[in-house]
């Protein structure tokens, strides 16, 4: 996809408010089933109850790994959305705090780019299910912003 065709997916979406034709782009976004809400100016992403995404039955709670992805996936989603980037941000670095258990239930995720320079980004990622006060978990991650 070229980045004249990414830009103007991106504009199309926001003058819709319907992100869909992005996130099928991503393939692991898709499989998840990751949504987005705009708010305003503020973007919170989705994660809807899925038994697929269990990772201890017992519980049941979400498997870690796909906590992760979909906050990893939400900050680039993010980045690509609002920073102007005409690609596909690059993760260079990820480090996750869990902080509870993820229930089965929807998990929202919302983010806070903190830099952007011409070549790296860095963003703030919280995760929550039923109070964004109780965030499930907390990241922060590095991305690649300059052309590939």
């Amino acid at each position: 996809m070229t980045a004249l065709n990414l830009n103007a997916l991106v504009r199309e979406a926001h003058e819709k408010n319907d992100y869909d034709t992005l996130l099928s782009l991503i393939p692991y976004a898709k499989m998840i089933g990751i949504e987005c809400l705009r708010l305003g100016d503020d973007m919170v992403f989705r994660l809807p109850a899925n038994k697929d995404n269990i990772g201890n039955p017992t519980l049941p709670a979400l498997h870690g790994g796909v906590i992760a992805g979909f906050m990893e996936h939400a900050a680039m989603l993010h980045l690509l959305m609002f920073m102007g980037i005409p690609h596909l941000p690059k993760i260079i670095d990820f480090s996750i705090d869990y902080l509870r258990a993820g229930h089965y239930r929807d998990t929202f995720v919302q983010c806070q780019v903190w830099r952007q320079g011409r070549r790296v980004a860095n963003v703030a990622i919280t995760a929550w299910q039923t109070s964004q006060t109780e965030p499930i978990a907390t990241a922060r991650a590095h991305f690649k912003v300059d052309e590939p």
